[in-house]
C-alpha cells in the first residue's frame, strides 16, 4: 500500500481505540514488517495534524500511539458530559500520587513520612482507580509493600513514560526537598537497626515529588 493509504488505516485504528497502539502493533495489523517506518508515518501522521490545527491530535501516550483532543477543547467536551458523575481526586489522593509518581517504589510509611498524616485511604483510592499499583516489597523487616505509578497513570496524564514528569528544579523549593530527606532519614533512624535502609535522596533527578 502507499503512504496515503497507510496513514488513513493508521488514522482509523487511532480513531478507534480506547487504548494506545504502539507501533509494534500496528506494524502486525497492517502487514508491514518495517515498525521503523510505521513509526515514521506515525510521526508525519502527527506533523500533519498539528500543521492543521486540527481540533484532534495524535500523541505518544505510555509508549504507544493515541488520538485525542486537545486541552484548549477540553470546556466542550465538559458541557457536552456535564450531567455525567464524574470522579474527581481529592487534595490527599493527589499529594499521595505526587508522592509515588515523582519518588517511585515507595513504601506507605515513608508516604506518611513525607505527608505527616495516615495515608490509608488516598492509597486505596488510587489502588482502585488503578493509578498506582503494588511494585513489589522492601527488603527491609516486615518488607512493606512498595508502590509505583501503572500505564493508566501515564495515560491519564498524557505521559509517554515517566521521563516526561517535569523536574523538581524550580517546581519545589530546596527547603522543602531537605525537609522530605530529613522526615524520611528520621523514619529509617526509628526502624529496628536490623530494618534500616539507606534512604535515597529525593533531590531533583527527573524522579521528582509534588506535594
Amino acid at each position: 500500500m502507499d503512504d496515503l493509504e497507510l496513514k488513513k488505516i493508521m488514522e482509523t485504528l487511532l480513531f478507534i481505540t480506547d487504548e494506545p497502539l504502539t507501533a509494534e502493533r500496528i506494524s502486525k495489523i497492517c502487514d508491514i514488517d518495517d515498525v521503523k517506518y510505521i513509526n515514521e508515518k506515525l510521526e508525519e501522521l502527527k506533523h500533519n495534524y498539528d500543521l492543521e490545527g486540527r481540533a484532534l491530535q495524535i500523541m505518544k501516550v505510555a509508549g504507544g500511539w493515541q488520538m485525542s483532543t486537545r486541552p484548549e477543547y477540553g470546556i466542550w467536551i465538559r458541557k457536552l458530559y456535564q450531567t455525567r458523575l464524574t470522579l474527581r481526586l481529592s487534595n490527599a489522593a493527589l499529594e499521595v500520587l505526587s508522592i509515588v509518581a515523582f519518588k517511585q517504589q515507595v513504601t506507605k510509611a515513608e508516604i506518611e513520612a513525607i505527608r505527616g498524616v495516615d495515608s490509608s485511604g488516598p492509597i486505596d483510592t488510587l489502588i482502585e482507580r488503578k493509578l498506582i499499583t503494588n511494585v513489589g516489597r522492601k527488603e527491609t523487616l516486615g518488607r512493606p509493600i512498595m508502590y509505583g505509578t501503572t500505564d493508566e497513570f501515564l495515560k491519564q496524564f498524557g505521559l509517554n513514560s515517566l521521563a516526561d514528569l517535569p523536574n523538581l528544579d524550580g517546581l519545589v523549593s530546596t527547603e522543602a526537598i531537605a525537609e522530605v530527606n530529613t522526615r524520611l532519614l528520621e523514619l529509617n533512624e526509628n526502624q529496628p537497626v536490623e530494618s534500616q535502609t539507606i534512604v535515597e535522596d529525593i533531590t531533583p533527578s527527573n524522579n521528582v515529588e509534588d506535594n
